[in-house]
């Protein structure tokens, strides 16, 4: 799927037929998004535009020459975008070309991010001269969908942070969201250091227009804000595991305590009822009618008295 957004008199008009692209002044074109494309496509383009479209392991490499690629006549940027997948994200790359004052950018899935702005620059053309302002415009978004993705991570954090203060039994599915809200953040993290690295690269680049620095510094600001965000709420997720913790040894310690105080209760009835199944001759009590009554209330004494004993120790 490709999607073409060029400048027609004071708008800037949009093409999705690829046959449309040799009609199209290469002058006027501020914005390619190529999504989906298959072989013969990829290689159009690339003749086309004079460009090596990145395959999607290039797009995922970490190196630094990967990640940010900056020449005399273009820059090449692959960075990560989060996208929902059921209850959780997933990572996936999106490779980001400049050249010639449009942007050219290649994905294989649907990101939130290029969907507002391909709805915004079709209502403000204005703001989109080049493509330069596009590319940050997409930033700008992904930095916000971010921010209020660790918004909701913190919204989930507090509140279970109150379940655990209302004493409500935690069950083993805490654990499991504990889990999942640090894969998450830490998801989300990683993903910050992507862009950190990315807008770091474009604030030393000489290409960019001059109104752009300002945004991109506040980007970075923001990006910052943003990670040590993303500390604080892995402290508080490992503060709430650790309380959790704490309080399944607390149950266990009860039900162990629990087993120890009827063991030990249960150790002099069963030492009286062990004396007195010996049935020696020479026992006094063998012979005597009240011995089993006797016996028994022994038994029933000796457990009293150590449940006693434990009682004004604290014990219990």
């Amino acid at each position: 799927m490709i999607n073409i957004y060029f400048r027609q008199h004071d708008k800037i008009a949009h093409e999705s037929d690829l046959r449309t692209l040799p009609q199209i002044d290469p002058l006027s074109v501020v914005w390619v998004d190529l999504n989906r494309l298959d072989d013969l496509e990829k290689r159009y383009i690339s003749n086309k535009f004079g460009i090596n479209l990145y395959e999607k392991q290039q797009q995922e490499e970490i190196e630094s020459s990967s990640r940010y690629l900056e020449t005399n006549k273009i820059i090449v940027a692959n960075s990560n975008f989060l996208m929902p997948q059921g209850e959780t994200y997933i990572s996936d790359p999106a490779t980001f070309i400049l050249k010639n004052n449009y942007l050219i950018t290649h994905r294989t899935n649907e990101f939130k991010s290029f969907t507002e702005i391909s709805r915004k620059i079709l209502t403000a053309p204005k703001s989109f001269p080049s493509g330069y302002h596009v590319m940050l415009s997409i930033f700008e978004n992904r930095i916000d969908f971010d921010a209020d993705l660790l918004e909701n991570i913190a919204r989930d954090i507090s509140r279970m942070g109150k379940t655990l203060g209302t004493g409500q039994k935690a069950e083993r599915g805490f654990l499991i969201q504990i889990t999942q809200l640090q894969e998450m953040t830490m998801m989300l993290r990683q993903n910050m250091i992507d862009k950190q690295r990315m807008i770091s690269a474009m604030l030393r680049s000489d290409h960019f227009p001059k109104d752009c620095y300002d945004r991109l510094r506040m980007m970075i600001k923001d990006v910052n804000s943003l990670m040590d965000h993303t500390s604080f709420s892995f402290d508080r997720l490992e503060y709430l595991q650790d309380t959790f913790l704490g309080l399944i040894n607390i149950e266990q310690n009860k039900i162990i305590k629990i087993f120890t105080v009827a063991s030990v209760v249960f150790l002099p009835p069963t030492l009286v009822a062990s004396i007195y199944g010996m049935n020696f001759p020479g026992m006094p009590e063998l012979n005597w009618k009240l011995g089993y009554p006797f016996a028994l209330a022994l038994i029933i004494l000796s457990s009293l008295l150590t449940l006693w004993i434990f009682k004004r120790k604290g014990w219990l």
